[in-house]
């Protein structure tokens, strides 16, 4: 369910591609039968587009992955977490719109929005 622009990632690479990585990521943490998720996927794909180069965006299957979702006390999908420095920077639980999302990254990577 990854688009061009966002990566798998499971419990066993997590570590390495996102809280080692040298760049912000937004983890998306979903799952098949969850119609919310199905919902906001397009708009984390066009979020990923619009920040490439500057943000890494990944989706996490919370029903292939349990360690992960479980230790940042996933408990409502979708839930989006950007990842900074290690370290969890924000949170989106729900759909919400675009510009919410957008906000959010900004103000983790500290860079304006590219239209």
């Amino acid at each position: 369910m990854a688009g061009q622009f966002v990566s798998e990632v499971n419990d066993s690479n997590f570590e390495q591609d996102v809280l080692k990585s040298s760049q912000p990521v937004l983890v998306d943490f979903w799952a098949a039968w969850c119609g919310p998720c199905r919902a906001l996927a397009p708009v984390v794909d066009q979020v990923a587009e619009q920040f490439n180069g500057q943000l890494k965006v990944m989706k996490m299957d919370v029903d292939k992955n349990s360690a992960t979702p479980s230790r940042y006390g996933i408990r409502g999908i979708p839930a989006l977490l950007i990842f900074k420095d290690g370290k969890v920077a924000e949170q989106i639980v729900g759909v919400v719109p675009k510009a919410s999302i957008e906000q959010s990254i900004t103000k983790v990577i500290g860079a304006p929005v590219v239209a």
